[in-house]
């Protein structure tokens, strides 16, 4: 099945966030390049949210039942 462009964009915009924690981790940004880095995560973060928010939606549809919405925890197979 071809990945979903909301898929793609999800997971780069994960990819780039990671990276700018990484960066800014190391503690070698200027000031500067710091602020703009971290604005740009919060961007990314908000993004990665509103694609996640999205998706828990249609996880919520795709359960409804007899008109009812009958909310499920997700588990994902793994035992904890």
């Amino acid at each position: 099945m071809p990945r979903s462009k909301k898929t793609t964009d999800f997971e780069t915009s994960l990819n780039e966030l990671e990276t700018l924690v990484n960066q800014i981790e190391q503690g070698d940004l200027s000031l500067e390049d710091a602020l703009g880095a971290f604005e740009q995560g919060v961007k990314l973060t908000r993004e990665c949210q509103t694609i996640l928010d999205q998706a828990e939606q249609k996880v919520q549809v795709l359960i409804e039942k007899n008109g009812e919405l009958h909310s499920q925890p997700f588990n994902s197979g793994e035992d904890d």
